[in-house]
Formats: C-alpha cells, structure tokens, sequence
C-alpha cells in the first residue's frame, strides 16, 4: 500500500496540474477594431453638464479587518493552556538543587509537571508544579499498558514472544506492543484477564492508593468499581479509561520495576534537616522479579524505535519508558505522559513527565522532556555521583488487594 501511495503521488507530480476540460471554459468575447471604437465614440450623444456640483461629503475611513480578524476563533475542547509557568507556587526547599533546576530546564515553558526519584530509596529529588503532580490524578493513557502487561504475564495469559493477531494481516508480540503502544492487543489482554484481574493487579501495584509517606496535600487517584461505559475493560486496559492516575503512583511503580520489586513508599523532603535525616520506607514487595526482563525489551524499544524515540537512545546509558497520550475529559486538557526509568549503576533515577495543554502536547513530546532530564544531569556528572543513602528501615508490609 506504502509503495502504491509512493508511485501515486510520484504520477500526480509528475503529470502536474491537470488542464481544465474544454466544456468548462468561457469563450473570449470578441474585442471591437480601434475604428469601430473610436466611430462609435463620436456617435455617442454628449452628456449634459450639471450646472453646479455639490461636494461630496467625505466618506469615513474604513477599518481593514483581516481574514485573520474576520474568521471565528477555532474552537478547541481543552481548557487548559499548553504554555505556563509551572513552579508557582512550588515550595522546593528539600529538592536537590541541581535535579530540580534540569528538570526546569527541560521543561521549559510547557505546562506540566516533572517528577525525579530514586528507585532504591524511593525519595522525591524533585517535584516541579507540585499543584498539578499532587492532586487526584489524570486519565493515565498508554502508560496503563505498564501494569497491565505485568498482569498479563503474572497470569499467565501470554508470553512476551507469542504473537497477537491485532489485524488481518498484522501480529505483535510484546516488545513491539509496549514500543509502539498498540491499542488492540492491550484491550485483547484486558478482556482475556477480566475485569476483578485487571483490578486486583492495578491496586497491588499502588493505584488507587496515596504513593507517598506523608507528604503533605497529596491526594490518591482512583479505580472504578466497575468496569467504565465508555469502551469496557477494553478501553480501560489500553487508554486507562474510567482510571485517574497519579505522577507520583507512576514514578512509584516504575522505581519498583527499576530496582527488582520494591515498591517504597514515596517521601519528599520538605528541608535540609528532613533530607539529613531521610531513612527509607518499604511498602510492600511485588511479586514480579521473573516478568521485569519480559517487559523491558518493550520500554527500551519505545526509546530507541517506537512512540518515545524524542527521549535519545544512547546504549552506553539506556533510558527505559511509556508514552501515553490522550484526552483527560473531566478537566478538560490533553495529556502528554511519559514515565521512564534508566539503566544505569550509579544514580538510578525514575523520571514523569506529564504534560497538560492543547493540541501540541504529546506522550513523544513528555519523552523529550525527560530525555532532556536526564541528558542536563548526565552533562555535569550527577549520574555518576557515589550517593550513600541510610539503611532501608522497613516499615509494616501492609495486606493488599486479597483474591
């Protein structure tokens, strides 16, 4: 079809513009011999001259409106501005100075908020726009398909290589699913699970519930209780339908996947002497160690060929993730989401970036976000830094989500 559509528009180009019929020309209308002009000139009886002309009164000047001017304003469903200045109100005096101002930097001016923790103790380094990264949550998009492939494969329901026909003639297995965010086998996955499955896995995993350890205004997002009008289980699994989602539960969950599966309860230090002190606190140990190298393939693939190539491969440092992009309908704004963890010894660091706005924001454009993130860090060596950090002080490893 590809090479169809190629040799197509090569012919068109080639042919140029096609010659309007015959049947739709106009006929010229014949001009008059500069004889016949100037004969029918003198023929032509004078005019009679009025015996006095009044003046006319001046006309008033018209204002010229553009088409721009004239055209209607495009109508747009969002609601929230894609460019803002998303530290106000930021209250940073905990955050490590140099990761917070890279995370600024690459934000730039787009509205969002970037969220950096490290995934082997689970503190926040930084949280810029701490008012949108707290509240209660945005529809997740794409990146719901990161626990539901763990679901999947914890079920036993597939297995990273086995093909899912998505199309008549097209098959993905897991890898390409995960890097091109492919809705159909996500959806087919969901109605394999079920909904309970769907559920009980997406609550072990920290949703629907606070990721942090007292962290001062943070609100948890929410689960549905059953599954949503819009789309079913379908939608939920591959769009995250009926879901809202936290950047703080998805840098949560993607630590855990980074550091083999622990999942911390998430601290941000509000000042130096909270930072000094800062000891480590487990949530709870997910039962996933044999599945993450079964979804990793997939997240450094979006990297390096699928939705988010923005982000920069660079194998000596691979950066692992999830884009997601879609409509939030209850704010209304579009979404642009990314959630990324890299592969390294030294420093290892989950970055989200979920950005809010109109038609320019993207999960390929929060990947680059992030990207930059890590990219601005790496330049003056902060990932290569020795970073001791207190013993892990395990606190109760609450019950969840019983079968």
């Amino acid at each position: 079809m590809r090479k169809l559509l190629i040799t197509a528009l090569g012919l068109f180009f080639a042919l140029g513009t096609p010659v309007l019929h015959a049947s739709t020309r106009t006929a010229p209308k014949p001009r008059a011999s500069s004889t016949a002009r100037q004969a029918a000139k003198k023929a032509a009886p004078a005019k009679a001259k009025p015996a006095a002309r009044r003046a006319a009164p001046a006309k008033k000047p018209v204002a010229r409106t553009t088409a721009a001017k004239r055209r209607a304003p495009a109508y747009s469903p969002w609601k929230t501005p894609t460019f803002a200045d998303a530290t106000l109100g930021d209250v940073a005096e905990g955050d490590d100075p140099v990761v917070r101002r890279a995370a600024i930097d690459a934000l730039g001016g787009l509205n969002g908020s970037v969220i950096v923790v490290e995934t082997r103790t689970g503190r926040v380094l930084t949280m810029v726009n701490q008012k949108t990264a707290l509240k209660s949550g945005f529809t997740p998009c794409s990146t719901i398909k990161i626990p539901v492939a763990l679901a999947a494969l914890s079920e036993g329901v597939i297995d990273r290589t086995t093909k899912m026909r998505i199309f008549q003639n097209t098959s993905l297995d897991m890898t390409e699913a995960l890097a091109y965010s492919d809705n159909s086998y996500f959806a087919n996955l969901g109605k394999k699970m079920g909904f309970d499955k769907v559920s009980y896995y997406a609550r072990l995993f920290g949703l629907g519930e606070k990721a942090g350890l007292n962290i001062e205004g943070e609100e948890a997002g929410t689960l549905p209780d059953a599954p949503p009008k819009n789309g079913g289980i379908g939608m939920m699994c591959s769009f995250g339908e009926g879901i809202n989602l936290t950047p703080l539960q998805l840098a949560s969950l993607l630590s855990a996947i980074a550091n083999g599966g622990t999942l911390y309860y998430l601290q941000y230090p509000r000042s130096q002497q909270e930072v000094e002190s800062f000891i480590p606190r487990v949530k709870r140990q997910l039962d996933i160690q044999q599945w993450i190298p079964e979804i990793k393939p997939g997240m450094m693939g979006a990297v390096a060929f699928g939705t988010a190539r923005r982000a920069g491969y660079q194998p000596d440092a691979p950066i692992l993730g999830k884009t997601g992009t879609c409509t939030d309908r209850n704010t209304p704004t579009h979404l642009g989401w990314f959630g990324s963890f890299n592969e390294i010894e030294k420093n290892q660091l989950a970055v989200v970036v979920l950005l809010t706005g109109g038609k320019p924001v993207n999960g390929p454009v929060a990947s680059g976000v992030a990207g930059n993130v890590y990219k601005r860090l790496a330049e003056v060596g902060y990932l290569d830094e020795e970073r001791g950090f207190s013993p892990v002080a395990l606190m109760s490893t609450s019950s969840c989500c019983a079968q």
